[in-house]
């Protein structure tokens, strides 16, 4: 499988999955969520490369830092 179309797809799909995550604790764990029921086939190893990407890009996109979902703008290291 090709992670970096498998992180592409994932992160362009994040404002209709993540719609209603609150922060990115939240946010992770939906990423995951997905990744674990679209992606079973992967290994361990590459399902955290590809949450930890996906994440990374969210975050470099600003993501986290607008009023979307009622308060997302919460980046605490403490919610990972």
């Amino acid at each position: 499988m090709n992670l970096d179309r498998i992180i592409d797809e994932i992160a362009s799909q994040a404002d209709d999955f993540l719609a209603e995550a609150s922060n990115r604790k939240e946010a992770r764990a939906g990423v995951a969520e997905l990744v674990n029921a679209d992606y079973a086939a992967l290994g361990a190893a590459d399902r955290t490369a590809v949450i930890e990407r996906v994440m990374a890009i969210l975050d470099r996109e600003g993501f986290f830092e607008s009023d979307r979902a009622g308060g997302m703008s919460d980046n605490s290291a403490a919610d990972e």
